[in-house]
């Protein structure tokens, strides 16, 4: 009997949980498509951009996962267009074909159409991302030796984070953190009481969703570490060194962070305008398919699910990605099992809670009844993620990061690295020479 073609498209927390929970199943063969070729895990992008893990600490190989698979195979490449007449995904290194497609692109950041500040800004939505921050940040310190005047000097040391969610708030801490224990051991020439951090959040309270609690407990911690929070003002102009507010506030800096908000990461050329909904996102139905299609669904931060509960969409999270693919699993089995698709169960999230850690031993927690916050909020920020961490070996690597920067308050991480001038370019003749679609995509 041939396997039906299932193609997943990104390997985030949503298409790679799909691919494992499909892992060997008899009734498909998958392929996984993504521009890279290892899983990032993002809530954590923050302390690879502050020095205190390794970027391979949260950065699996999606090939090792899959070793011994006998369905699942992995393909690196950018994804240019969906010929939905033929049922294929049209893609740099060739064309597959599929009977279901899943699209798992998840999100990026979200610039709202401010071009400049797209160009001139650091986003961190990415491990590459997240390391440009890291060696930014570091050469930033470099560079204020030899700043020619007072007002260069200002430019450099404030640095300045758009955006009060949890990516803003922890990195926020996290740099204020090493404002305090770690800049001043390590540039004892410099004058750190001129190093200033700004938080720019353009609604009235830091994590906006989450409870008041955490609104006056994230604001309380960051203002005593030295963070500068403005709230209720909105970024309308960045040249580089000067940052405007639309209420006039101004600020000098060569350093801004944006963590602002995020879109879906739709592959251009691939949907329909149509399909699309506020935030750049995939209108599915509660089997996730896409509305109006017969064979592609969207799964994570790329899909906009109406329910009951959540009549305006699931919040963009790595839990509701995860439960998403988990159910679609076990969907696409029923249909290989015969059964109908009126027979296919309807998704609906259920909210564990949410958190964010705004530096050592500060944290918050809002679980569906209750809310907390300080030392025991942080180690269950700390314990939660962890166990979210895919391999032995990197929880391993990052719990003992973790435990050194606990009792000594420093990491031996801060490495610049720059760029090589050889750039890798992918050899597409060499790599067309093999057949796209080989041993674990067909059987007979």
């Amino acid at each position: 009997m041939e396997k039906k073609k299932i193609v997943i498209l990104g390997a985030g927390f949503a298409g790679l949980k799909l691919a494992r929970k499909l892992n060997n199943n008899p009734h498909f063969s998958i392929t996984l498509i993504d521009r890279y070729n290892y899983h990032q895990f993002q809530p954590l992008f923050y302390q690879v951009a502050t020095a205190s893990i390794n970027a391979s600490d949260i950065s699996f190989p999606i090939r090792k996962v899959f070793q011994n698979s006998k369905n699942v195979s992995v393909r690196l490449a950018d994804v240019t267009g969906i010929n939905r007449e033929k049922n294929e995904v049209e893609t740099t290194i060739g064309d597959f074909s599929y009977d279901y497609l899943v699209i798992a692109t998840g999100c990026t950041t979200n610039f709202f159409g401010n071009k400049q500040i797209e160009e001139l800004s650091f986003p961190m939505k990415s491990t590459n991302e997240a390391l440009t921050l890291k060696n930014r940040l570091l050469t930033n310190f470099e560079s204020a030796f030899s700043a020619e005047s007072e007002e260069e000097l200002e430019e450099i040391m404030n640095i300045v984070v758009v955006g009060g969610g949890p990516t803003g708030v922890e990195l926020s801490g996290a740099i204020a953190q090493m404002k305090k224990f770690i800049l001043p051991k390590d540039y004892p020439d410099l004058d750190f009481s001129k190093l200033n951090i700004y938080l720019i959040e353009g609604g009235p309270n830091l994590l906006g969703p989450m409870s008041d609690l955490a609104h006056k407990k994230s604001y309380e911690y960051l203002t005593g570490m030295g963070v500068n929070v403005w709230t209720d003002g909105r970024v309308i102009n960045y040249d580089g060194k000067t940052i405007s507010l639309d209420d006039g506030r101004t600020i000098k800096t060569r350093n801004l962070i944006w963590a602002a908000g995020v879109m879906g990461n739709v592959p251009e050329g691939t949907v329909k305008q149509e399909e699309l909904q506020r935030g750049n996102r995939l209108k599915v139905d509660r089997t996730s398919k896409v509305l109006g299609s017969d064979n592609i669904y969207a799964i994570g931060d790329i899909s906009s699910m109406e329910t009951p509960k959540y009549p305006h969409g699931h919040p963009q999270l790595a839990r509701v990605a995860g439960d998403q693919a988990e159910q679609l699993a076990k969907n696409f089995d029923k249909l290989g099992n015969g059964l109908s698709e009126d027979k296919l169960t309807l998704f609906e999230y259920k909210d564990p809670g949410s958190m964010a850690t705004i530096g050592k031993r500060k944290a918050v927690v809002d679980l569906p009844k209750f809310s907390f916050s300080g030392r025991i909020a942080w180690f269950v920020w700390m314990f939660l993620h962890l166990m979210l961490i895919l391999t032995v070996r990197n929880k391993l690597a990052i719990f003992l990061n973790w435990a050194h920067t606990y009792l000594t308050n420093d990491s031996s991480l801060r490495i610049i690295v720059r760029p090589t001038k050889k750039d890798f370019r992918f050899n597409l003749k060499q790599y067309r020479r093999f057949p796209l679609n080989r041993d674990k995509n067909t059987e007979e």
